[in-house]
């Protein structure tokens, strides 16, 4: 432990210390000025901070004082009862303040509880108490803030996390302060039972023990409590005022000294009215000119001389911000961050603005919250940041979105057009042709006015912004194997581990890598498999890794875990699975053309044949979306595969599924059947 933990460990056994030994009268002195010491040490740093969170250490600190103070009060009531004698601070405060009249001390004594309990502590209280909870009803808020700026890439992801941070804080903050308020309040109460418990019990002792007579004994006592309690009650007063001035400091960027300087006085000419008004009351009244006069003189000459001083520092600020800017722009480290990639990018031209604009209605920063939150659930992912910014390479409606500074989808939108899907009879609505850019199928850009009767005849209309959301999400989903990195997967692992740190040491580092690991969830996202089920997941791998390293093995061994998920995936609900078979002379075909090396196994065939069999396959599916009806393939487990490696690069969105991933009580209904002769 350092030096200063020590000593404030030290301090706390003290304030016990004090509450059950009797100290001499020399050591209680020397913790009075103590105590005044660390009160007005605590007045000046409440006055020098910018923000609350500067002094987050208030409310803890403000209890330890509050002991320390309560347990010095009872040291002193201990040894004013006990001998008559708290030290020579207690004296001197008594005889001072007292001056020889008693009820002049209980006076100034009971005016500095009134002001602190009634004045300083309610307030600080109520203020406490409306602070923490329009900081906590705020807290959404500033969250979505934060989220928003994110995306919009106003700020960066380090930049987010500390204002996260700091939002987090201010809230405990504002908690702890709300109930911390609440020793102040109790101190001073405190105060006004132990004066009045020393005065009663100091005159029966002075009496009964002591045989005092009444007088000396009232006057003794007096004396001493009175002291007693001031020399308590203007470190109270000094640490109440701190919590005012802690609690009520709203957000500025100077302490309080500066901000009463440049606030009070930031209007000189109201100076001058300040000294007219003060030079016309001594004028008009009784009040002695030698009063008013020097104070009007002193605030013209103030007005005076604020008016004076140019208004330079904020122009000279800017040229500093601008010179400091250009020596950035030249440093090595400014070209680094060109070298930085986006994971996500939504570009957009000119005309889309509107669509990002909060001020113009736009909602499309909340919309892309919403996406992250939505994949997030069906992938069992963290989605990058998507970074929206304009382009004026781009034509005005156009927009395109990039994976990893790649471009992978693009569409143009009307903002003052419907998008209308045909349900499949003849188009009969005016409008502009196009294709919706989700899923390829044909639609029209209509007016507002024939909205209603679009859909009134079936057709699907969707605003722009759900429009776009939706392309969005689906090319998200899409490219989420490209998303997931060794970085994203040992994120996945480490909060993976919180709960089951058994299972992630059973399967990494070894048998398996963050690497493999990594290939394992790519392969799944890439097929559309969500990986939310993650401790399903490492089960497998923790069972079948200390049999192959090779991932391919590895996914197909998982895919069969997750049965139960992707039965219900492709079946949605219904008893019967309708699917395109492959015939058993193409999967032999298949077996038969699978090469093994010591690098893994690999699909050999002969193009002519793998030609055929993607003919077939072409066939079957176009006999399905001609009744509109997804195709799903089935094939041997052996083979899945290698069926996937075949015809991903002609049918990516297919589903290839084997009979091991799908449970016994579904039904299975052949359609179609992939055959060649």
């Amino acid at each position: 432990m350092k030096t200063k933990d020590i000593a404030i460990l030290l301090s706390v056994i003290l304030i016990v210390a004090m509450l059950v030994i009797p100290f001499p009268p020399w050591m209680l002195s020397f913790l009075i000025i103590t105590n005044i010491s660390l009160a007005l040490l605590v007045l000046l740093t409440s006055m020098n901070i910018h923000e609350p969170l500067q002094f987050s250490i208030f409310p803890s600190l403000l209890l330890l004082l509050t002991l320390f103070r309560l347990g010095l009060n009872v040291s002193t009531t201990r040894s004013i009862l006990s001998i008559g004698d708290a030290g020579g601070v207690v004296e001197t405060f008594g005889t001072f303040v007292v001056g020889g009249n008693i009820l002049v001390g209980l006076v100034v004594f009971f005016i500095l509880v009134i002001i602190q309990f009634i004045v300083i502590t309610k307030g600080a209280e109520r203020v406490s108490e409306v602070a923490a909870r329009f900081t906590l009803d705020a807290m959404p808020g500033k969250q979505m803030s934060i989220d928003a700026d994110l995306n919009a890439g106003i700020i960066s992801d380090q930049e987010a996390k500390k204002r996260r941070e700091k939002v987090a804080r201010e809230s405990d903050f504002y908690g702890a302060m709300d109930g911390a308020s609440k020793f102040v309040k109790g101190d001073a109460i405190a105060g006004i039972i132990i004066v009045l418990i020393n005065l009663i019990f100091g005159i029966l002792i002075g009496m009964v023990q002591q045989g005092l007579p009444i007088g000396e004994a009232a006057v003794k006592y007096s004396m001493l409590t009175v002291g007693d309690g001031i020399v308590s009650q203007i470190p109270a007063l000094l640490i109440s005022t701190a919590t005012g001035i802690v609690v009520t400091r709203a957000a500025s960027e100077g302490n309080l000294g500066t901000d009463i300087a440049g606030q009070l006085f930031a209007y000189p000419k109201i100076l001058y009215i300040a000294a007219g008004t003060i030079l016309l009351l001594g004028i008009t009244t009784p009040i002695n000119d030698l009063l008013t006069i020097p104070i009007a003189a002193a605030l013209a000459a103030g007005a005076y001389a604020l008016g004076r001083v140019p208004e330079t520092p904020g122009e000279e600020h800017e040229m500093v911000s601008e010179e400091a800017a250009a020596e950035e722009m030249k440093s090595p480290e400014s070209v680094l961050d060109l070298l930085q990639m986006d994971p996500i990018e939504f570009e957009f031209g000119y005309g889309l603005i509107p669509l990002a604009d909060a001020n113009q209605g736009g909602d499309l920063l909340d919309r892309v919250v919403m996406i992250r939150r939505q994949l997030a659930l069906e992938l069992g992912i963290v989605i990058p940041v998507v970074r929206i910014r304009d382009n004026i390479q781009l034509e005005p409606n156009e927009y395109q979105i990039k994976i990893k500074g790649d471009e992978v989808a693009k569409g143009t939108l009307l903002l003052d057009h419907y998008l209308a899907m045909s349900p499949g009879t003849e188009n009969t609505i005016p409008g502009i042709d196009t294709i919706e850019p989700s899923f390829g199928l044909p639609a029209k850009w209509i007016a507002e006015e024939v909205k209603e009767q679009a859909e009134i005849e079936g057709y699907t209309v969707v605003d722009p912004p759900s429009v776009v959301s939706t392309h969005l999400t689906e090319v998200l989903k899409a490219n989420a194997h490209r998303l997931i990195g060794r970085q994203e997967t040992k994120e996945l692992i480490d909060h993976l581990q919180e709960n089951y740190p058994i299972l992630v040491e059973e399967v990494t580092p070894s048998p398996l890598t963050i690497g493999d690991v990594q290939k394992v969830l790519s392969k799944l996202l890439k097929e559309n498999v969500s990986v939310r089920n993650l401790p399903l997941i490492f089960e497998t791998l923790a069972d079948y890794g200390k049999v192959t390293l090779d991932t391919d093995v590895l996914t197909e061994y998982v895919r069969q875990a997750l049965a139960r998920q992707i039965t219900k995936q492709y079946a949605d609900g219904e008893p019967t699975l309708k699917v395109i078979t492959i015939s058993g002379k193409v999967e032999k075909m298949i077996a038969d053309s699978i090469q093994q090396t010591e690098n893994g196994n690999y699909l050999a065939m002969d193009p002519v044949d793998s030609q055929k069999i993607i003919e077939a396959a072409a066939a079957q599916i176009e006999e399905l979306s001609n009744i509109q009806r997804s195709p799903i393939f089935l094939c041997s487990p052996a083979i899945r595969m290698y069926v996937r490696q075949l015809m991903e690069r002609y049918f990516p969105q297919v589903p290839i599924l084997s009979y091991n991933e799908l449970e016994a009580d579904v039904e299975v209904q052949s359609i179609g059947m992939v055959n060649v002769s």
